[in-house]
């Protein structure tokens, strides 16, 4: 059986530590916009039918625009980004992976269970991934900094950079992008993402994940939030103001910003479980690192929840 794997959202594990109800905490885990998209209203039928092709199609359609896929460049619609991570090693026979550190460990935990040589130093490397913009650091990367026959780019979080796109890259072979659905529009639960290139590989993802992976209600909803460019740029510029509002916070109490994106945030805090602890004790769970314990990662709070971070970090 496939080990546990560090990540955010373990509120559970929180709960069962230091107790309360679900409902009191404030999770800072994860990087999920905690003002997400309003719900449009949906039709009966997305629930009680089968997924629509046309629903599916106009789903792909305001992906393509919102993105400006290629026009040679495939697009296929999936039950979240992390259906993606666990398949793609699938499509090409194992070698040695380059995943440079330190950054989401999805990808490197999915290639070696795949039979893959997961490596972060370049030496005859036959597949790479970069996370652009990173997570945890934030940092962006270059299209001259892709190797490898099999190229995987997860933009997960690049929403709130859309300039920084290396969606050009999605026209070349065995080239691959990922879009998260869930973290820039705030709706995590509903389980959407995107696999974006070589039409060959998207082919064979399709068969792997079967006859309509994408929910209904799901089709229909980002179909909605990919096309309202008016709500994507308020939300970007109040993300500014937000990342900006908790720096200021942090740095205030003695932590120094190591850099994230706008939708989290990282500190060096000298001794992250200690801050971790200070947190949860007034139900707020943060991020920590087994690998460097000096870093701690927040998300933003929703608009009503600042002041309680603030008490908390008094």
């Amino acid at each position: 059986m496939q080990g546990k794997r560090d990540h955010g959202g373990n509120l559970d594990a929180a709960i069962a530590q230091f107790g309360a109800a679900r409902d009191a905490w404030i999770d800072l885990s994860t990087g999920i916009n905690p003002v997400p998209y309003p719900l449009p209203d949906i039709p009966a039928n997305a629930w009680t039918a089968l997924p629509d092709q046309g629903a599916l199609e106009r789903l792909n359609a305001a992906a393509r625009k919102l993105w400006r896929v290629p026009d040679s460049a495939g697009i296929l619609a999936v039950p979240g980004a992390s259906a993606a991570i666990a398949h793609i090693p699938l499509l090409s026979k194992p070698g040695r992976v380059f995943v440079p550190k330190p950054t989401y460990n999805e990808h490197a935990a999915s290639f070696a269970f795949a039979g893959w040589h997961v490596t972060d130093t370049l030496d005859q490397v036959d597949a790479s991934v970069h996370v652009h913009p990173d997570n945890p650091d934030g940092r962006f990367w270059r299209s001259a900094d892709l190797t490898g026959t099999l190229r995987v780019i997860d933009e997960s979080f690049c929403d709130v950079a859309p300039e920084a796109s290396l969606m050009a890259e999605a026209s070349n072979p065995d080239t691959l992008i990922l879009k998260s659905f869930g973290k820039f529009w705030g709706l995590a639960g509903l389980r959407l993402g995107f696999v974006i290139g070589d039409p060959d590989h998207l082919e064979t993802l399709a068969s792997m994940l079967g006859p309509w992976s994408v929910a209904g209600p799901a089709l229909h909803i980002g179909a909605a939030a990919l096309g309202d460019n008016n709500w994507a740029a308020q939300t970007r510029a109040r993300l500014v103001a937000d990342a900006a509002r908790l720096d200021a916070l942090m740095t205030e109490k003695g932590a120094e910003t190591v850099g994230g994106t706008t939708l989290f945030r990282l500190y060096d805090v000298g001794k992250a479980v200690e801050w971790q602890r200070r947190l949860a004790q007034n139900h707020i769970w943060s991020r920590v690192f087994p690998y460097n314990t000096r870093w701690l990662r927040l998300g933003l709070p929703a608009p009503t929840d600042w002041p309680r971070l603030q008490s908390a970090l008094s």
